[in-house]
């Protein structure tokens, strides 16, 4: 195992890097004011990345399942990297421009994220896999904080907002390198019992008919997708809301002309990074302890995290007038178990999906995930708070916002429930994706998901 280990940290750096793109949502403020834009135009900054992240995850999906995944990751990263930094030099005339890049920005997120838990598939399995796949995962939150840390404090830095993303672009470059020249590629299901040689292709479309026809898949990736919904509004709204809280109340002036305060996005960081490895870690242990008594552990501890989260959250929304600190500690709970779910949802559909389909699997998820997740959460929590705000007075930028996301937490319920409903799937699934494979499609399910799809 001690060669296969050292892909671990390169696949990191990739999802690292990329994720480091948000640093553009750290400085969401001085966006807002160099632009002159407002809540609903604000929110499409992320909705469009991920449209176009979503649209292009299907294409990446077939490609993955057919040819070089770490060409083809190298390729996306690349042109990403570019992207973001075409991105800072956009004038303040031409908003669109910004938009555009943003959606460009998508080709490189779904290059890597389609393919990349794919290879650490054909490295590990069981419970070995599992492990790997937290340590994956880990790069999402913290990734994620470090983008909104490295934005705010380049920010500060520099004086200048557009500076936030003439960062980033060199750790994309950095990750290509590493991919190209250390990374090597595994044969597709080389190390399980059924390896690549022995499994029959299909086509796409018959691909798409087996997991349509697969509860458990379908059922996890509905509830991934109240996960995406939370995480979107969160990753772009979070630090603006928290931002109109001390305006609100006195303790901070608000942001008429450029530098504005970004010190919420970097305490923002810092939270999301520390709650995001406390919460794939404990995830992962709890889940593997769990397996001991009920093969449905998985989507248990997935199920729990959510639920556990949407209270938190709801207290750390209610709370943001009255007490900062608690606030603060009420996202760090709520964020930490929320990302119990990350590394568990990857590990849960890698073992229902047969290894030709995994690719093309993880497309779907994406696909669906983002579509009626964080692809319109941002912008609905936006439009939402546009219309709740009956004047432009700084309580009703707040009281609009605070209003709009609550819609989080009851999401975060419903995204529980669709992991409740896994758990009755998913040892028969499971079982059906080890059995011998014929090329053919699995029968209709007495429930009729694969009807509805």
């Amino acid at each position: 195992s001690k060669p296969l280990i050292s892909h671990i940290p390169n696949n990191r750096s990739v999802c690292l890097s990329v994720c480091l793109s948000l640093s553009c949502l750290g400085v969401l403020p001085d966006i807002e004011q160099y632009f002159g834009i407002n809540d609903g135009k604000s929110g499409l900054l992320q909705t469009v990345f991920i449209c176009s992240y979503m649209v292009l995850a299907p294409v990446f999906g077939y490609l993955g399942d057919r040819y070089n995944r770490k060409v083809i990751m190298s390729v996306g990263i690349g042109f990403w990297s570019v992207v973001t930094l075409a991105s800072s030099y956009m004038p303040r005339e031409y908003f669109w421009l910004l938009l555009l890049t943003r959606g460009l920005v998508g080709v490189g997120e779904a290059s890597y994220s389609t393919i990349a838990p794919t290879i650490i598939a054909d490295l590990y399995i069981k419970e070995r896999r599992t492990q790997m796949l937290s340590v994956f995962y880990f790069a999402i939150p913290v990734g994620s904080g470090l983008g909104y840390i490295v934005g705010s404090k380049v920010d500060d830095m520099a004086g200048d907002w557009h500076w936030a993303l003439r960062v980033t672009p060199a750790l994309g470059l950095v990750a290509v390198v590493l991919l190209l020249f250390v990374v090597k590629e595994p044969k597709r299901g080389a190390i399980e019992a059924r390896p690549e040689h022995t499994l029959q292709r299909t086509s796409w479309l018959g691909d798409m008919k087996a997991l349509c026809r697969n509860p458990s898949f379908v059922l996890s990736t509905f509830g991934f997708t109240a996960v995406a919904f939370v995480t979107g509004s969160l990753a772009l709204w979070a630090p603006a809301f928290l931002f109109r809280a001390a305006v609100f109340t006195g303790e901070r002036p608000p942001c008429i002309k450029g530098p504005c305060d970004t010190s919420d996005s970097l305490y923002f960081g810092i939270i999301t990074v520390v709650s995001g490895i406390l919460g794939v870690a404990s995830g992962a242990e709890v889940s593997r302890r769990l397996r001991l008594r009920t093969p449905k552990a998985d989507p248990l501890v997935c199920a729990l995290g959510l639920l556990l989260s949407a209270p938190f959250l709801y207290l750390a929304i209610v709370f943001a007038q009255a007490s900062p600190t608690a606030t603060y500690v009420f996202i760090f709970l709520g964020e930490t178990f929320l990302s119990m779910n990350w590394a568990i949802v990857a590990d849960i559909l890698l073992y229902v999906v047969v290894p030709t389909r995994r690719a093309t699997a993880e497309a779907f998820q994406i696909v669906l995930s983002h579509l009626l997740g964080d692809a319109g959460s941002p912008y609905l929590i936006g439009l939402v708070s546009d219309s709740l705000k009956q004047t432009d007075s700084y309580l009703w930028q707040f009281r609009s916002l605070q209003l709009s996301l609550l819609t989080c937490t009851f999401v975060a319920v419903g995204g529980g429930a669709f992991f409740l409903a896994t758990a009755l799937f998913i040892e028969k699934d499971r079982q059906r994706a080890s059995e011998p494979y014929t090329g053919q499609c699995p029968q209709s399910l007495p429930w009729g998901i694969g009807i509805f799809f």
